[in-house]
């Protein structure tokens, strides 16, 4: 079986945009509130497909390909 995808190790490699909320398959992905009122991707492992689509649309990721 395929890993998790990792969305993000530390908070600064996320910007909280929802590319990988909204492009979920299967709304594995929501959006949860840290005590500082921004709101980062967590990920359902009941739900996830490993389909790794969150990956591919983040910005983050694509510019660290480029």
């Amino acid at each position: 079986m395929k890993e998790l995808p990792v969305l993000y190790k530390r908070k600064e490699e996320c910007c909280g945009c929802t590319a990988c909320y909204s492009i979920c398959p299967k709304a594995a992905i929501s959006m949860v509130e840290d005590g500082e009122g921004f709101e980062y991707p967590q990920i359902d492992e009941s739900k996830c497909i490993c389909c790794y689509q969150c990956l591919k649309v983040c910005p983050f990721k694509i510019e660290k390909e480029a």
